[in-house]
């Protein structure tokens, strides 16, 4: 049974600023002759690593507000210059966006259930990545987007 992982980010001012922020280690990445997905370090390996390769993504919030993920692709253990043990998700360049959904402070990474997590936007929109009108200005009232 596959489940996600949910991450606070920060710094992310909204959906357009990760998505440069992450096309930018993308393109770092290239230049360096590394493969093209970005890279998060968190300290401990999931303890459910099957079930989130299982078609995991990583769920983002930004500003309070649930907006994108990244689908995983890998969750590797490696070690620091110290030898201390991390793990490092990661993902590829397809930021999808999510239905906005507001979410509460949270420190690290939480285990993020499928039934939990909102639909992407496209398939709610029509494929056209927006929110219908009315919902957008529902949205907009609510301070979600």
């Amino acid at each position: 049974m596959t489940v996600h992982l949910i991450k606070l980010s920060v710094g992310s001012e909204n959906f357009e600023s990760m998505q440069a922020y992450q096309s930018r280690r993308i393109e770092a990445a290239r230049k360096a002759g590394l493969p093209p997905w970005s890279i998060h370090r968190t300290r401990s390996m999931p303890r459910r690593r099957d079930e989130v390769l299982d078609g995991g993504s990583i769920y983002w919030v930004v500003k309070g507000v649930l907006l994108c993920r990244n689908p995983i692709r890998a969750l590797v253990a490696k070690f620091d210059a110290d030898e201390r043990p991390f793990c490092e998700i990661q993902y590829g360049p397809e930021l999808i966006r999510v239905l906005p959904h507001p979410r509460r402070p949270f420190q690290g990474w939480r285990y993020f259930e499928p039934e939990d997590a909102p639909p992407d936007l496209d398939s709610v929109a029509g494929g056209s990545g927006e929110p219908p009108p009315e919902m957008a200005a529902e949205l907009r009232a609510l301070g979600l987007i």
